[in-house]
């Protein structure tokens, strides 16, 4: 038997290849198949089986097109009400893969369809536990995606109390030293503690996972419902495509339309007013030349995660990029959270007709009052500390939708904790006040006011 691990960085993503004489098993498949093809080749195996632990919240998955494609089964919880062919796969269930053996476990808490697959090596012993957003390493799944979402919906305190159970009458019998391949690593919003180890054993996690230890059912529920980070507004989205099956991955992006570089101030006037704007140039280049009522998101590790927190499921947009190679990667990258159907149109602009005013932190020291300074970090982040202490708290996935709470009688200072967001929520508060007050991005200069 050997495993592979697929990462997907940007999404803090793990999918796994199971490979065993001849025949080859998927699990959690990113949306992009033409990895898990390739691996297939490269060891003579034939794709037999796709197995979805549950719908996802945070990406698209290609189990479908894999099954258009290869004839693979796809095997996913009876709980799941999958809209797609497939063979249900619960507690008792079995399938035989080369000269191996995957057990199936219902292991809800995540979400009630949730299930992890107990590999079982030819010799009969448990070699590894491919936990979905069950158990994650140093952490357990967030219980509060499926509230409004999926076939079957629970309130994130029923969901709380199951995940009690299903680690500690499921997973924690497995012997110590059986391996533990989750679906997600440090940087998911699936979870809120995750560590960054892509893999670990029961053993382990017993003796250091804070979601393992002798808790009763109040406290454990009490502790993983606090401070869960927030639900970007696609996660209810992914969920629902994941459950009837994507369409498939190359052809979606082939049908995104395309211009070469615009230059020409007259194309920029015959865009859309009422569709949103996607710059994601760097800031520099954005505060020297950029498109009104344009949002600055930067082309970062966290493209997908903003992307899908700031622009709503079924709304368009454009997509502007610094060059065309940039470009394309970010229209696959905004396939993998289904939102390249929503592209208006994806361009190389080499245009603007306005200027944002830069802003020197230095009139900020010892002068506060004489700005309103709005905080876009998130909840955790100002609980645990703020920085400046009369800001207007507003998180950046929320910022769109609350500009009416920000005064604009003294000039606007946006600021998060290093820079990246406040570029976004600088243009976003600009972009709503239409010119009738100053917005400055304080930027990296935000870490001089830390202490």
């Amino acid at each position: 038997m050997e495993i592979k691990q697929f990462e997907d960085k940007n999404l803090a993503h793990y999918s796994y290849a199971i490979v065993s004489h001849g025949e080859m098993a998927l699990i959690d498949p990113a949306r992009n198949p033409q990895p898990y093809y390739d691996f297939a080749k490269q060891h003579k195996a034939k794709i037999t089986a796709v197995i979805e632990t549950h719908p996802h919240a945070d990406f698209v998955s290609s189990h479908t097109e894999i099954h258009n494609t290869t004839d693979a089964t796809i095997y996913v919880s009876k709980l799941l009400g999958a809209e797609y062919e497939h063979q249900t796969f619960d507690e008792g269930d079995a399938i035989v893969l080369g000269k191996i053996t995957l057990k199936a476990l219902n292991t809800p808490g995540h979400s009630p369809d949730s299930i992890s697959i107990v590999a079982i090596d030819e010799n009969g012993k448990e070699n590894a536990v491919f936990t979905g957003d069950t158990l994650f390493i140093g952490d357990c799944g967030r219980p509060d995606l499926r509230e409004q979402a999926g076939a079957i919906t629970a309130t994130r305190e029923e969901l709380a109390k199951q995940m009690f159970h299903s680690l500690r009458n499921k997973l924690m019998t497995l012997p110590d030293d059986v391996l533990i391949y989750p679906a997600h690593g440090a940087g998911s919003l699936c979870g809120k503690g995750l560590r960054d180890q892509n893999s670990s054993t029961i053993g382990a996690e017993k003796t250091s996972n804070w979601s393992l230890q002798n808790l009763s059912e109040e406290e454990f529920v009490k502790e993983l419902l606090a401070d869960q980070p927030f639900i970007p507004k696609y996660f209810p989205f992914d969920v629902g495509i994941n459950k009837k099956g994507a369409d498939a991955y190359a052809t979606s992006i082939l049908k995104v339309p395309q211009r070469e570089t615009v230059t020409t101030e007259e194309f920029a006037n015959s865009l859309n007013p009422n569709i949103l704007i996607i710059d994601t140039r760097p800031q520099e280049q954005f505060k020297k030349a950029y498109l009104k009522n344009a949002i600055n998101l930067m082309n970062d590790t966290k493209f997908e995660t903003w992307l899908g927190s700031i622009v709503n499921p079924d709304e368009q947009f454009y997509l502007i990029a610094e060059n065309e190679m940039v470009l394309n990667q970010l229209i696959e990258r905004t396939a993998k959270i289904g939102y390249e159907k929503q592209i208006a149109l994806a361009l190389v602009i080499d245009y603007g007709n306005m200027e944002m005013n830069l802003f020197d932190s230095d009139n900020l020291k010892d002068n506060e009052d004489a700005f309103t300074i709005v905080d876009i970090r998130n909840h955790s982040e100002v609980k645990n500390k703020k920085i400046f202490t009369n800001a207007i708290h507003i998180p950046l996935h929320e910022l769109r939708e609350r500009t009416n709470e920000i005064p604009f009688h003294k000039p606007i200072i946006v600021h998060c904790a290093g820079g990246y967001r406040s570029a976004a929520g600088s243009s976003i508060i600009k972009s709503k006040l239409n010119g009738t007050s100053q917005v400055y991005d304080l930027s990296e200069a935000v870490k001089h006011f830390q202490k």
